[in-house]
């Protein structure tokens, strides 16, 4: 009863396959179930159905339980949410719409991507980007970027749905519908990846197709020359059936799958999106990783690091006069000096400015306080007589890395300021990270000027920085070394696409907020953050080794049964073996699971 109850269900997989014309692992079990009970070994028989039937349960479990650790996020999601027009009725979150304001109160959860125009808080943002503590979030000043999209929006104002707010109690306007939010992408994104299949995937199936009917073979010639030489006909069919059982590589075909999906859904976890098997093999194999600068290895925004005065005791008018000027302009070293000074003066009234105009490629010009402004670079004074204190003080800057602006006002020369798009606070570490993980090339491509490259990779402890590279010329540098590595590229995205494509597998920052990023990337770090990088490349370096460990467990059961049951062991012994392999290659790819994290000293 237990061999024909079970005995349905493989012969359906066996007959789906028999349809599809291609040789499968469930056609071997059949046939050797109804072989061993054709010969009265109904008990051999039924004991092969039931754990074959029991290895495939543990494989449901294991792709089950990894798509599961997905599937959660999507459920992280809250179905409901409170218009601010209406706080008293909670529509669907499928009905909203872009420039919808929900009112999101204390330890709730955010019901859509968007922005916070009232109110501050922490937010735990774990389900998204692996955040592993809540990050702090304020109201957005001006509404004009948000309308732009969720990229024109800094981190500290930004929302995502499904996480989870904190003590305070904030509005947030929607800028993407629910199909659209980060967490419905990326569960998306991970469940498309699930169909990609990866290198030591196909070569499996390669091997399988080739090796089922090899199998098939040898069970026939031991069905055939045996008797032949005298051997009785029971004694043979039961050793060709013990074979069949023997060689059928259930534990090889699973080998792969279950690595690979463990290894997507723990990295998912960790706010870190892998498109398939493929990019996961790739990334556990590279020794080489590339870094673009602006955006990836710095913060991707200039701030204002030097205050330079000629004299010490006119700082306060240098900052004073620079901050009446550059108020007055949208550019970007404008706007970052002009954040940098504004809190040193809070309290104290500051000039004002008149007739500035801007320099193309130079400056800016003005009047304060009825007196002539000048605020640039060296090419901002040619008519004017620079005196040597300057020249030493903005070669100096220059050499750090520093942007320079040169303040002169009422005919002197007050001093120079220093901007800088400075590295990330977590750049060092990572960098230290991956050689801790034995990657043996670091280098740092940039399109920004030699000594800016060269300055910033010191800082984050990179010795191999290349300067003043277009795209196309990032794209020459990653195929050069290609030739002797194999290379990672990690970018934002957008501008390195090129080099991102080329490289072995292709890494995107930050891409929680980013359409683009989300898009061109292999792997997708969610948060603007560089420690993800380490995990992502220690994870698939695990993910590779479970993946050998399996593949030589599971061939090596297979050399050693095949001739074992030639010899003589019975089919219950190979059932028990064969079974068992399953279980145990299963049983290590769930391990990937409960991958911890390297800790960045």
């Amino acid at each position: 009863v237990a061999a024909v109850v079970v005995g349905v269900f493989v012969a359906r997989d066996a007959w789906l396959s028999v349809r599809a014309r291609v040789f499968d692992i469930d056609q071997l079990m059949l046939v050797a179930a109804i072989g061993a009970a054709f010969i009265g070994h109904w008990s051999d028989s039924a004991l092969l159905l039931v754990l074959f039937s029991l290895g495939h349960a543990l494989e449901g479990y294991a792709m089950n339980r990894a798509r599961t650790a997905i599937e959660a996020l999507g459920e992280m999601a809250p179905a409901t949410a409170r218009l601010k027009e209406d706080p008293a009725t909670e529509v669907s979150v499928t009905d909203l719409v872009i420039g919808d304001v929900v009112i999101v109160r204390p330890n709730e959860r955010i019901p859509a991507d968007g922005v916070i125009v009232v109110g501050q808080t922490a937010i735990d943002e774990s389900p998204v980007t692996g955040e592993s503590v809540p990050v702090d979030k304020t109201a957005i000043a001006d509404l004009g970027d948000a309308l732009v999209g969720m990229e024109s929006v800094a981190a500290e104002h930004r929302a995502f749905a499904g996480t989870l707010n904190g003590p305070g109690a904030v509005e947030v306007m929607v800028l993407r519908v629910a199909a659209d939010s980060t967490l419905a992408r990326v569960v998306q994104l991970v469940a498309e990846a699930e169909t990609q299949i990866s290198p030591t995937q196909r070569l499996t199936k390669r091997i399988v197709g080739v090796f089922v009917p090899a199998v098939l073979a040898l069970v026939v010639f031991l069905l055939v020359v045996p008797p032949l030489a005298g051997e009785p006909f029971s004694e043979s069919f039961l050793r060709a059936m013990a074979v069949l059982v023997a060689a059928s590589p259930c534990a090889l075909a699973i080998a792969t799958p279950s690595a690979v999906l463990a290894a997507i859904a723990r990295a998912a976890r960790a706010g870190i999106l892998v498109k398939g098997g493929g990019p996961l093999e790739a990334l556990g194999t590279v020794n080489a990783v590339a870094f673009d600068k602006t955006g990836t290895l710095t913060e991707g925004r200039p701030v204002l690091t030097d205050i330079e005065p000629v004299d010490p005791s006119d700082e306060n008018t240098l900052l004073m006069v620079a901050l009446a000027v550059e108020r007055l302009s949208d550019h970007p070293i404008a706007r970052a000096i002009t954040t940098g000074i504004e809190p040193r003066f809070a309290d104290q009234p500051v000039p004002e400015a008149s007739d500035v105009v801007a320099v193309s490629g130079k400056g800016l010009t003005g009047t304060v306080d009825g007196e002539a402004v000048m605020i640039g670079n060296l090419a901002l004074f040619d008519t004017i007589e620079v005196p040597e204190v300057i020249h030493t003080t903005q070669n100096a800057l220059e050499l750090g890395g520093r942007t320079t602006m040169i303040v002169w006002h009422a005919q002197r020369f007050l001093g120079v300021l220093g901007v800088m798009d400075t590295p990330r606070h977590d750049a060092r570490r990572a960098v230290e990270s991956l050689r801790e993980l034995g990657i043996g090339k670091i280098v740092m491509l940039s399109g920004d000027n030699q000594r800016v490259a060269t300055a910033v990779a010191q800082q984050v402890g990179i010795t191999d920085a290349t300067g003043g590279l277009l795209p196309a010329d990032k794209l020459d540098e990653i195929h050069r070394l290609a030739e002797d590595h194999g290379v990672a590229m990690i970018g934002d995205g957008v501008n390195d696409a090129p080099a991102l494509a080329a490289a072995d597998v292709g890494l995107a920052m930050g891409a929680a907020g980013s359409d683009v990023a989300l898009e061109t990337a292999d792997i997708a770090l969610l948060a603007d953050k560089l420690s993800s990088l380490p995990t992502a490349i220690g994870l698939a370096r695990r993910a590779s080794r479970t993946i050998k460990q399996n593949l030589y467990f599971s061939l090596g059961v297979v050399a050693v049964l095949i001739p074992a049951t030639i010899a003589g062991v019975g089919i219950s012994v190979a059932v028990i073996a064969h079974e068992g392999s399953t279980i145990v290659v299963v049983a290590n790819a769930l391990r990937l699971l409960r991958y911890n994290e390297p800790k960045l000293k």
